[in-house]
C-alpha cells in the first residue's frame, strides 16, 4: 500500500509538490502558506534531496533552557510510541536534545527554514503557537512520510520565545490533530513551569545580592540578569539608556563580565557576577560619577535619548532591547516625537538605506540591496502607496528577519493591506509617548534643543515662570514644535538674561484654555482627592488604592488643575 493510499487527503498536495520541484504549473487548491514555504526554501537554496548530514554533529549547547527541560524530557521520553521522537530546540531553532527516532532525525540538527525548509518547529516559533506539518508540506524528501507537531516555549517573565518541544512520528495526516499534540502541550507546560520556578529562585538571589550592595541611600547600584532590573534611587540619573544597554550586554557574558561604558556616560561601573549553584545569574554594578578634573566642553546628550521621565525611559529601553536583534522594528507616535532620530540613534554608526514615503510614495528599494545586511530606514510609512504596501508585505513574508526600521504616525484608519503590515510588525513595535505625557522632560530637552551659544556668550536660560508655561503647554507638534520655539528665541531675542514668560509665543504664554469638567470627570476628581486625603497626600499609596499607576495619577492631577 502506498503512502497516498494511507493518506488520501495528502495525495493532491504530494502531486503538487512534485510539480513544484520540476517547475511545472501547479494545480488549484494548494494552500497559500504551504506554497509560500516551498518558495522560501527555494529562495534560501535548500536542497530537497538531502542525502547526508547537513552539518557535523555537535554536542548539545548547555543553556538555562536545556538545564530546566532535561529532567522533564527524560521523564516524558518513555511514553513515546514506536517510530516517534521527542525533540527540544532552542530559539534558532537548533535541536539541543532528542529521544527516539524518525527519518532524517540524524541529519537535520538545525531546523531553521534557511537550512531545511518548512517544518513545525520553525513555524511554531514564527507564529508563537502550536504548529503541525505533515508529509508533503515539508520541502525535504526525507520528511515526506513524517508528521510533526511543535509547541513554542516562552520565558515566564518576558514572554520571549526560547525554543520548542516537538513530537515527530510517521505520517498521520487525516486523523485530526497530531496524536502527539497533547504530549507536546503537556511537556511544554511542564518545562515552562520549571523555568518559572528557577526564575523565581534567580530573582531572589539577584535581589539578595542587590540588597547587600545597595547599603546606604547614596550608593548607586544596578542589578540585572537579562530579564529584571533593580536600580537604586541614587543610580537613576547615572543609569542612562546607553549605560543600561552596556550593562545588559555584560550581564549575558559567557566568560568576562566587563562593561565598556560610552565615553559620555558620566560614570564608571564596578561589576560583580551574581552566582547560584555554580552558574552566573546576572551582575551587580556599582556606579560612580566620573570626576571632572579640568572644565571642558561636554558633548550634549543625543536629542533622541534625552529625557528622564518614566514613559520615555521605558520606551527607549524597550527600543534599545529590540534593536539588539537586526530584525524589523516599528516606531510609532504622534508627529514630532522624534521617531526617526531615535531610529538613527539605535543604528549607531551604521549608515542605513533611507526611503521617505512623505517625499515619494514609491518605495524603490529591492531586497537584493539589503542582502548584505545593510538596514533600511523607512520613514512615514502611513504615506506609502498601496502597491508598495503590498510589496513590503511580500518582503516580510519571504524575509521575516530583514533589518528594517519603520516610523509610523497614526492618523486615518488604515486599509486592510496596511493593517496587515501593522499586524506583522506589532510584535516588535515601540510607541513613543507624546511630549504632553512626559512634561517633566521639557527642562531636560531645553539645553539640548538650544543652539550652542557664541564664544563668550552664556547659554540660553529660563525663568521659573517661563518654565512652567513651557511645561503646561500641550505641544501638539511635540518635540519638533518645542525645538522651533527654542531656536526662534535663541536667534531673534535682543535682550539678555533668562527668557521670561512674556517672550514666549502667545499660545504658550497664555497657557491652555480652561475647560469645565464633565459629570464623570467631577466624580473621578472627587474620588482622587478623597483618596489623597485618606492617605495623607501620599501619591504612591493613593495610586495603589485606586488601582492605577503613579504616572497616571500625576497626569490626572495635572489635568484637573485650573478647571472647574
Amino acid at each position: 500500500m502506498t503512502i497516498v493510499e494511507h493518506s488520501p487527503a495528502l495525495a493532491p498536495l504530494r502531486q503538487a509538490r512534485e510539480r513544484f520541484l520540476t517547475d511545472r504549473p501547479l494545480p488549484d487548491g494548494v494552500p497559500d502558506e504551504v506554497l509560500a514555504a516551498w518558495r522560501r526554501a527555494r529562495f534560501f537554496g535548500v536542497r530537497h534531496d538531502l542525502d547526508g548530514p547537513l552539518h557535523d554533529s555537535e554536542a548539545p549547547v548547555e543553556s538555562a533552557l536545556l538545564e530546566a527541560a532535561r529532567p522533564v524530557l527524560e521523564r516524558v521520553a518513555p511514553a513515546l510510541g514506536g517510530h516517534s521522537a521527542l525533540l527540544l530546540t532552542d530559539e534558532r531553532p537548533r535541536v539541543v536534545w532528542t529521544a527516539g527516532q524518525v527519518p532524517g532525525g540524524d541529519r537535520c540538527r538545525d531546523l531553521s527554514e534557511r537550512e531545511v525548509g518548512h517544518n513545525s518547529a520553525a513555524l511554531a516559533l514564527r507564529t508563537r503557537s502550536r504548529a503541525e506539518v505533515h508529509g508533503p508540506e515539508h520541502f525535504l524528501d526525507v520528511w515526506q512520510d513524517v508528521s510533526a507537531v511543535s509547541v513554542p516555549l516562552f520565558a515566564p517573565e518576558t514572554g520571549q520565545a526560547l525554543g520548542t518541544v516537538t513530537v515527530a512520528s510517521g505520517l498521520c495526516a487525516g486523523c485530526g490533530p497530531h496524536p502527539g499534540a497533547a504530549l507536546a502541550e503537556a511537556t511544554a507546560g511542564a518545562v515552562e513551569a520549571e523555568l518559572l520556578a528557577r526564575s523565581r529562585t534567580a530573582e531572589r538571589v539577584l535581589l539578595d545580592a542587590y540588597t547587600r550592595a545597595a547599603r546606604g541611600p547614596d550608593r548607586a547600584v544596578v542589578a540585572l540578569d537579562g530579564r529584571n532590573r533593580l536600580i537604586s534611587e541614587a543610580a537613576v540619573r547615572l543609569a542612562t539608556p546607553q549605560v543600561l544597554a552596556a550593562l545588559e550586554r555584560a550581564s549575558t557574558g559567557q566568560e568576562s563580565y566587563d562593561a565598556t561604558l560610552p565615553d559620555n556616560a558620566g560614570c564608571t561601573a564596578a561589576l560583580t557576577p551574581v552566582r547560584h549553584e555554580g552558574h552566573v545569574l546576572g551582575i551587580v554594578a556599582v556606579l560612580e560619577a566620573r570626576a571632572v578634573e579640568v572644565p571642558r566642553p561636554v558633548p550634549r546628550p543625543a536629542l533622541a535619548l534625552a529625557g528622564g521621565s518614566v514613559p520615555w525611559r521605558h520606551a527607549v529601553a524597550r527600543a534599545v532591547e529590540l534593536a539588539r536583534v537586526p530584525e524589523p522594528l516599528l516606531l510609532t507616535g504622534e508627529r514630532g516625537t522624534r521617531k526617526t532620530a531615535l531610529a538613527r540613534e539605535l543604528l549607531g554608526e551604521t549608515v542605513p538605506l533611507v526611503a521617505d514615503a512623505a517625499e515619494s510614495p514609491e518605495l524603490g528599494v529591492k531586497y537584493g540591496e539589503l542582502a548584505d545586511g545593510r538596514p533600511l530606514l523607512l520613514r512615514h510609512a502611513e504615506r506609502l502607496a498601496q502597491p508598495d504596501v503590498a510589496a513590503l508585505n511580500s518582503l516580510l513574508d519571504e524575509h521575516p528577519d530583514v533589518h528594517l526600521l519603520v516610523t509610523y504616525t497614526p492618523g486615518t484608519p488604515p486599509g486592510p493591506c496596511f493593517q496587515r503590515l501593522l499586524d506583522t510588525l506589532a510584535a516588535r513595535s515601540v510607541a513613543l509617548p507624546a511630549l504632553r505625557e512626559r512634561r517633566e522632560d521639557v527642562r531636560e530637552l531645553l539645553p539640548v534643543l538650544a543652539p550652542r551659544p557664541a564664544p563668550g556668550q552664556p547659554p540660553l536660560s529660563w525663568t521659573l515662570d517661563a518654565l512652567r508655561a513651557l511645561e503646561e503647554h500641550p505641544w501638539p507638534g511635540n518635540v519638533t514644535e518645542l525645538a522651533h520655539v527654542v531656536r526662534a528665541l535663541a536667534e531673534h531675542r535682543r535682550v539678555t538674561g533668562p527668557v521670561r514668560r512674556a517672550e514666549l509665543p502667545d499660545p504658550v504664554r497664555e497657557g491652555p484654555a480652561a475647560r469645565r469638567l464633565s459629570p464623570m470627570e467631577h466624580a473621578e476628581r472627587a474620588a482622587i482627592l478623597a483618596a489623597l486625603r485618606r492617605h495623607g497626600g501620599n501619591k504612591a499609596r493613593t495610586a495603589a488604592a485606586l488601582g492605577i499607576g503613579r504616572a497616571t495619577l500625576y497626569r490626572k492631577l495635572r489635568g484637573y488643575q485650573g478647571v472647574s
